[in-house]
């Protein structure tokens, strides 16, 4: 198995610069198996905490460090995914995977006055579009680490099987079953231009609480999800419908007057975030097919915002 890697320049300790190049190729798996950043952090500093576990001569008899460390990786989440579906069904309201900002958006203040690490960031690509980590949600946990190892990270099946711990032929099926998942999903593609333009025009109808044109933006059959956590109260089930999904967000517009809308690039794809002095208190993704948007996701909980929030 092999993984991409950052070259390090080696010049204090060649092992440990093998060891933590790495650390960017695992947290983009980890996120991208679990959809939540605190997770795959979580992940990641198990992983390293295994291999400093083993003995120098245990580690010098590993021929590929970062297979090892990506084999650890996901049967870790392997086994959090299995833990996170009964999690996730006892939450209150429904559960949106953790949206990232692109790369130029990352908050320098973290917590603790501390910088974001670049290893700890998440490559932006098609597979980690909001509506492409819902699907991933609603598949079995072999199924989605499968399609992700071999779809995402064209790693072989047989590489696969060993984390997965089935046949390669039954990694194949998983994968194949995912696929088809995928593909059901999916819409047909907007250029990107066009759909900022749309972000763009429900932001402006959202700001002027103009309900006929937040219709015109929506399909017909358009649903909107919204999270909670902490001291924000959920959206127990979906709003179903343009002109209902239109009726409620002119109506969060009069009930939140300070809001500042922001266009922000969310899990890769045009987006919004809501600020109150300064503070992120919510980030919207959006589905588009063409014309019109599909779905709407409002991640509100605080704990998944840690990135945009303003230290």
């Amino acid at each position: 198995m092999t993984t991409p890697s950052v070259p390090g320049d080696g010049r204090s300790d060649p092992g440990l610069s093998v060891i933590m190049r790495e650390r960017r190729q695992l947290m983009n798996l980890a996120y991208r198996l679990l959809g939540s950043v605190a997770d795959a952090e979580d992940v990641v500093q198990e992983t390293y905490a295994r291999w400093y576990a083993m003995s120098p001569e245990q580690q010098e008899g590993i021929e590929s460090p970062g297979a090892w460390l990506t084999r650890v990786a996901g049967r870790i989440c392997l086994d959090v995914l299995g833990s996170a579906r009964a999690r996730r069904e006892r939450y209150v309201g429904e559960w949106i995977p953790e949206p990232v900002p692109e790369r130029a958006e990352w908050v320098e203040g973290r917590p603790g006055g501390m910088a974001v690490d670049p290893a700890e960031r998440v490559t932006l690509d098609e597979s980690v579009s909001m509506a492409f980590l819902v699907v991933l949600e609603s598949m079995t946990p072999a199924e989605r680490v499968a399609f992700v190892l071999h779809d995402v990270f064209r790693y072989s099946f047989a590489e696969v099987a060993e984390i997965v711990g089935r046949t390669p032929a039954a990694c194949r099926r998983l994968a194949s079953s995912a696929r088809r998942r995928i593909h059901a999903s999916q819409a047909p593609a907007t250029p990107a231009v066009q759909r900022a333009g749309i972000v763009r025009d429900f932001k402006k109808a959202w700001e002027a609480k103009d309900i006929d044109a937040l219709i015109g933006l929506l399909a017909p059959d358009a649903t909107a999800t919204a999270d909670g956590g902490g001291l924000v109260s959920a959206v127990l089930h979906p709003i179903e419908g343009a002109e209902q999904i239109a009726r409620y967000t002119v109506e969060i517009a009069g009930r939140a007057p300070y809001l500042t809308m922001l266009e922000r690039t969310v899990n890769g794809q045009p987006g919004l975030v809501a600020q109150q002095d300064g503070v992120t208190v919510m980030v919207i993704a959006f589905d588009i097919a063409g014309d019109r948007i599909k779905r709407i996701w409002a991640v509100r909980n605080p704990e998944k915002l840690r990135p945009w929030t303003v230290g």
